[in-house]
């Protein structure tokens, strides 16, 4: 994955990143979900990061990508 063609938007725990990806994928954006803890654990490495997980979208669907995080965001404040 080459950084100049994805940005990371978000980055949180399994369930929340759940969220976002589903919310992204209703709207046509394919995201890339990236696990450091999981990939460490499997090369037989502890994580500190065990569970907390970064989503990545090609920059042409950025502002889009921006606009549908930010409302899942705010869902998010005001429901706890």
């Amino acid at each position: 994955m080459s950084t100049t063609e994805y940005t990371k938007v978000y980055y949180g725990n399994f369930i929340l990143v759940t969220r976002v990806k589903d919310e992204l994928e209703a709207s046509g954006i394919i995201p890339i979900i990236k696990d450091e803890g999981e990939s460490q654990r499997l090369a037989g490495y502890a994580s500190m990061n065990q569970g907390f997980q970064e989503v990545f979208v090609h920059n042409d669907e950025l502002d889009k990508a921006m606009a549908i995080i930010n409302r899942v965001k705010a869902e998010m404040e005001a429901a706890s």
